[in-house]
């Protein structure tokens, strides 16, 4: 597995060893002694989701507050999404900026994000399989959330404005500067 840093510590993009052949392809999408000695991070991944949506379909930018903070180690199995990650710590010097990676089944690249982040994804394929392991367990007593479109993050969604689904809820979350409980 190969780590590559981004522009803000600690949000990392993984690429692992595939060997490809005529029956296929294999590889390791995570072992947790590799991923501690090549991050030097020792996470203990309590929680594995997976969805599935469409073309357009965006789905963020969700955070966990306090005690219930998560971690995250992103993958997509079929498809192609552009995944964002923002810096929600107050007082941080990145905070208010972001990372974002293109991630598909092709390539098989993860994406971690740590606590204190706010994350999201949009699809840019008819459709994506999207997976990602957490370091807490979800408590929706503690969900945050700001809006996807806030125009001092300005993040380019590699999707028409007009092609974006939303879930209802996505629709009403305040900009990052009005957001009350961050980190």
């Amino acid at each position: 597995m190969e780590v590559i840093k981004t522009a803000i510590e600690g949000v990392l993009i993984l690429e692992p060893r595939v060997f490809k052949d005529e029956r296929g392809y294999f590889f390791e999408s995570f072992n947790a002694a590799e991923f501690a000695a090549k991050t030097g991070l020792d996470i203990n991944f309590v929680q594995d989701n997976e969805s599935k949506s469409s073309y357009g379909v965006l789905r963020g930018l969700h955070f966990q507050k306090g005690e219930h903070s998560q971690s995250k180690l992103v993958r997509v199995v079929k498809g192609r999404v552009l995944d964002v990650a923002v810096d929600i710590r107050r007082g941080s010097p990145t905070f208010g900026s972001y990372v974002s990676v293109e991630l598909s089944g092709e390539d098989h690249r993860q994406f971690f994000i740590p606590r204190g982040f706010a994350h999201g994804f949009a699809v840019l394929s008819d459709e994506a399989v999207f997976q990602y392991k957490c370091d807490n367990f979800y408590a929706p007593a503690s969900e945050g959330a700001i809006a996807w479109n806030d125009p001092d993050l300005a993040i380019d969604w590699k999707l028409p404005a007009d092609a974006v689904i939303l879930s209802e809820k996505d629709k009403h979350h305040p900009l990052l500067k009005d957001a009350p409980e961050l980190f």
